[in-house]
């Protein structure tokens, strides 16, 4: 047996399709910690809503946001299974599938960089990551498509032989530069080290760990838990309207490197688009969430 096109293809529409629909379930129970929590009444108000708004979108199949943004695709390809067919235009395929059937239709959120035409469709995309799973007979894949609260306010910086007092003063300047333009409460990632490109992919790769699990190492376990605590002084709160919660949590990860350090910073909006399945290698399809 082998993993298909046509499977494949069948799944990047799935995903991106449940992404719009379903906020993640730890996500919806952080928020609901959130209001708790909360001292202002606009703000704790706003959190209800925003509970509501991911209730209906679910039983009533309604988007949970208008905006759509684009689908981005981290790919796990495990070393024993097999593949059959073009796999990359499996993903292309998908996404067009699924702008064609999607019901409400959505916008045109596909920009040329450079004419800022809109299309459903361009250059490399959707944007697609791979990765492999050794001795795993199967393929993971999890789609979060980025909006404009999700992508904009992502930076990065490159330092040489930081502190990590240095590191921790950028972040927190990513976050007041963000203000609320990205839709709090957030969930914002950290990538330290590696090279240029790899720290970008582990900040994206943290906002997509579920609320509530610490990172193996103590020291980054604990600065997570000191810059959540310092991002929820800020007071922007829920959409801005001021109170608590800021941010529902900061996952932070690191790799190895040079003395030079490439530091970035991203953010998935209060919706945490999230969604995940796994393909055996006899074509059986698992959602994950």
């Amino acid at each position: 047996m082998a993993i298909t096109y046509q499977v494949i293809r069948q799944a990047a529409h799935d995903l991106y399709g449940w992404s719009l629909k379903k906020v993640p379930d730890d996500t919806q129970k952080a928020l609901a910690e959130a209001e708790k929590n909360e001292t202002g009444e606009a703000s704790r108000k706003t959190l209800q809503f925003m509970q509501a708004a991911a209730r209906a979108a679910e039983t009533q199949d309604r988007h949970a946001c208008s905006d759509a943004g684009f689908p981005t695709y981290f790919v796990k390809i495990g070393t024993k299974l097999t593949l059959d067919g073009d796999i990359r235009r499996a993903f292309v395929d998908g996404f067009a599938d699924l702008v064609e059937t999607v019901e409400p239709p959505i916008l045109k959120f596909i920009t040329h960089p450079l004419t800022l035409e809109r299309s459903y469709e361009g250059k490399d995309m959707p944007i697609l990551s791979f990765d492999v799973i050794d001795g795993a007979d199967y393929m993971e894949i999890t789609c979060s498509p980025k909006a404009l609260g999700s992508g904009r306010w992502a930076d990065l910086k490159v330092f040489s032989y930081p502190k990590i007092a240095e590191i921790e003063a950028y972040f927190m300047d990513c976050v007041l530069k963000a203000g609320s333009q990205h839709c709090p409460p957030v969930i914002i990632g950290m990538g330290i080290g590696g090279s240029f490109d790899h720290a970008a992919k582990m900040a994206k790769l943290a906002t997509l760990r579920k609320i509530g699990t610490k990172h193996s190492d103590p020291m980054i376990a604990a600065m997570e838990e000191r810059l959540l605590a310092a991002v929820n002084k800020t007071g922007f709160g829920p959409m801005g309207t001021g109170g608590d919660t800021t941010a529902l949590a900061v996952h932070v990860d690191y790799a190895h490197g040079h003395g030079f350090v490439p530091v970035a910073v991203c953010f998935n909006c209060w919706i945490n688009r999230r969604t995940a399945l796994r393909i055996d290698n006899d074509g059986k399809v698992t959602r994950l969430e």
